[in-house]
């Protein structure tokens, strides 16, 4: 893959792309515009100069200059690879100047330089006409390692450089006219540049209080641009004058992230041969300084597969992005012999036929032995052992299994509505306990309320006086620290000092999660329903939290944009994962606790490492923030609801979209899959839930599209043959969705009058 960083080079043609010393006109000052464009990422030098050029003194000029700033900060590798590039041999009287002017003593031999021949001088003699460095046009390589965050000045100081503002309209018009000029195949790629030159230009000019001409130029201009990034563009006509600029964090993100486009190399090399004829420098500079362009070979992509892709604050994801190995699969379940025996005897008692129980067991349990191959080792990251108690869960959880439907598009699940009626508190998180036995509800009033759902009612600890009293050696002892005059159908938490946005239950149901405006996520203890721990780390509201499937960890996200991995006994962060450009809306665990996946109002998903804190997935496609993520049980698919009304499919391995699911007219709050991911269901605030065939979904792939080079898939409008029903609730946005163990699907919301 040839990929361009911040400019229009790629690997295989550096050679022949400096632009021609010349005063074009455009406002630009290019009289040695000898620019080295950066080449991709990765390569440690650039090699962007014309051999044929090294001749001319402008050019051995440059030349110098970049080869005293290699040797000056020790990167002889690059210096070796500019040389040979350059056609220079190892006992050049060039080279030799160069060694001898880095040391600050002699000239630069063969330049004709008549004032001063030291690396300073020489190096303040190469003109760039944009506002980066000489240090930036080399590659990031050279840069400082560990260097800070910009700061607002000099993120804002990119737009100091400019060039005359009332031609920034034909600049604009002139690639337009270009674009809608060239074969179709090639125009929906190519259009993929009108958004971030757009908003780039439209912040040169506002930057440097050019305010007439920027709000012309956004007039007339605004309406071209793609109906997704409507949202966008109302913020940036708010930035009117260049006080507006400093702080904004629309325009923070714009400016130090670079706007990804995906390009087939036939499309580049069309924009790369228009941009050099027209010398048409204020373009190529924004391209320069502000885009990616990911360059791949093959047929140019049709305008539904960009539209598919497209939306998102930074443009889509890098391939290269997506390209690191992760470990899908299931963990081994553990094998659990003697209380398998114990619950055999009960069974035995209660229905006289252990049996016939029993090889059913055992087949589960064979089942279960097998490694995944794809699944990470059992001691990737520490895992909490299981106690007495979890064991005899995954018993019950195992004769569920047996009983369990099985669900397809001619045997759809049963639908259990749950209804909060009169919640003036605001009903804002809901979640079931595995079993279902629970539900909790987070409240805009800043409580969290435990209903129980079984006949079973909650009921607390005893005191520590009346525990002493008890005799620890009983059968029931469990049954004994209970304290019968505290049942109750609900018990009420109070803690949070702000409306409670996300609620999440331990696997082992004795604990619960709850996060909230007020910046803090919250442990309860459903044995004394009292506050165990507040975390502390965020700076801004928590929108969302999410227990491991195996306990002990838990991840957070929030409006600081960062999303953290907590142990509950740590009361600071193991991981921060930093990336996302907005507020991490929502958050969920990887069935096998390995990686965390993030959705955010970037309108990008982010499936991050655990073990080192490394973003080894970015999805893009969404229109809309995300709210909503599920995995599948197996391990291998997500799929992603957001406000667009869209739920995406995507497959982790390749690390590509492979469906899309449309029906929904509003926000999508919940997806679920099926207990053996038959079904995918989906819950929106258009109240209603919505049954898919993921079966079908996946099973229709084919995998040939995954080994395309190009790193995209042909998406099939198939969303009416997967839709397997629609189910309206009378006025209830669904915020909440559950299968139980058995796959009757349970659906929750605040009935809306």
């Amino acid at each position: 893959m040839a990929a361009v960083q911040g400019g229009l080079a790629d690997t295989n043609e550096e050679k022949d792309i400096k632009t021609e010393p010349s005063s074009d006109g455009f406002g630009n000052n290019n009289a040695n515009d000898g620019r080295v464009l950066s080449t991709s990422p990765g390569s440690s030098a650039s090699a962007g100069i014309n051999k044929s050029a090294t001749g001319a003194p402008e050019d051995q000029q440059t030349l110098l200059a970049v080869l005293q700033f290699l040797r000056k900060n020790k990167l002889t590798e690059s210096v070796e690879i500019l040389r040979r590039e350059a056609g220079l041999p190892e006992d050049s009287p060039e080279l030799k100047g160069s060694d001898s002017s880095g040391a600050g003593s002699g000239g630069a031999a063969g330049s004709g330089d008549k004032e001063g021949g030291d690396a300073s001088s020489l190096l303040s003699r190469v003109t760039i006409s944009s506002s980066a460095n000489l240090a930036t046009t080399v590659t990031s390589s050279v840069t400082a390692a560990g260097e800070d965050q910009p700061d607002v000045n000099v993120v804002l100081s990119a737009y100091n450089q400019q060039g005359d503002p009332p031609l920034y309209q034909v600049y604009y018009s002139g690639l337009k006219k270009f674009i809608e000029s060239v074969l179709d195949c090639h125009r929906a790629e190519l259009s993929q540049l009108f958004y971030p030159l757009f908003v780039h230009m439209y912040l040169e000019l506002v930057y440097n209080n050019h305010e007439s001409e920027a709000k012309a130029f956004f007039e007339k201009f605004s309406g071209d641009q793609e109906c997704y990034y409507e949202d966008d563009l109302r913020v940036l006509s708010s930035l009117s004058k260049r006080e507006h600029m400093r702080g904004n964090e629309t325009l923070m993100d714009f400016r130090t992230s670079k706007f990804v486009l995906r390009i087939s190399r036939d499309s580049y090399q069309l924009l790369k041969r228009h941009l050099q004829e027209r010398q048409n420098n204020q373009i190529w500079n924004i391209i320069q300084e502000h885009l990616y362009i990911d360059i791949f070979d093959g047929m140019p992509r049709s305008k539904g597969q960009i539209d598919a892709m497209s939306g998102s604050l930074a443009g889509e994801g890098k391939r290269e992005a997506n390209k690191a190995k992760v470990y899908y699969g299931l963990l081994k379940e553990p094998e659990i012999e003697l209380p398998l025996d114990d619950e055999d005897e009960e069974a035995e008692n209660e229905e006289g036929k252990p049996k016939k129980k029993k090889p059913k067991k055992d087949s589960m349990g064979s089942k279960s032995k097998k490694q995944d191959p794809n699944a990470p080792s059992q001691t990737r990251i520490p895992l909490p052992e299981l106690k007495d108690s979890d064991k005899l869960d995954k018993i019950m959880y195992m004769k569920e299994a047996t009983k369990r439907i099985r669900l397809g598009p001619d045997n759809l699940p049963s639908i259990c509505f749950y209804s909060f009626l009169n919640a003036y508190q605001g009903l804002t998180a809901v979640d079931f306990t595995d079993d279902s036995s629970l539900i909790a509800g987070g409240f805009a009033d800043s409580t969290v309320r435990v209903w129980s759902v079984t006949p079973k009612k909650l009921r607390k600890v005893k005191s520590a006086a009346d525990l002493n009293l008890i005799d620890k050696e009983s059968d029931d002892v469990l049954e004994r620290i209970m304290d019968e005059k505290t049942a109750s159908e609900s018990k009420i938490l109070y803690g949070h000092s702000g409306p409670v946005y996300g609620i999440s239950f331990s696997p082992d149901r004795n604990y619960l999660l709850s996060s909230s405006e007020d910046g803090t996520v919250r442990l309860w203890s459903l044995q004394t329903f009292t506050c165990l721990v507040g975390y502390k780390g965020h700076n801004y509201p928590v929108w969302d939290t999410h227990f491991s499937p195996h306990g002990y960890y838990f991840v957070s996200g929030g409006h600081d944009r960062v999303a953290r991995l907590w142990a509950t006994d740590h009361y600071q962060p193991l991981r921060m994962f930093s990336g996302h450009l907005a507020d991490v809306t929502c958050t969920r665990f990887h069935p096998n606790s390995n990686y965390v996946a993030t959705g955010s109002s970037d309108r990008t998903i982010r499936l991050w490492d655990v073990l080192n804190g490394n973003c080894v997935r970015i999805f893009t496609g969404h229109k809309g923030p995300i709210h909503a993520l599920a995995f599948s049980p197996n391990g291998k698919f997500l799929a992603s609801g957001a406000t667009d009304g869209r739920v995406l499919l995507w497959d982790i391995g390749h690390g590509l979209m492979i469906g899309e699911l449309k029906g929904h007219t509003d926000t999508i709050y919940s997806l679920r899959f099926s207990r053996d991911g038959e079904i995918l269901a989906s819950g929106s605030m258009d109240n209603t839930v919505r049954l898919w065939d993921a079966m079908k979904a996946f099973d229709d792939l084919e995998t040939d599209d995954f080994t395309a080079a190009t790193g995209h898939v042909h998406l099939q409008d198939n969303s009416q043959e997967l839709l397997l029903g629609t189910y309206m609730s009378k006025s209830t946005p669904v915020i909440h969705l559950h299968f139980t163990r058995r796959n009757l699907l349970l659906a929750t919301g605040a009935y809306n009058p």
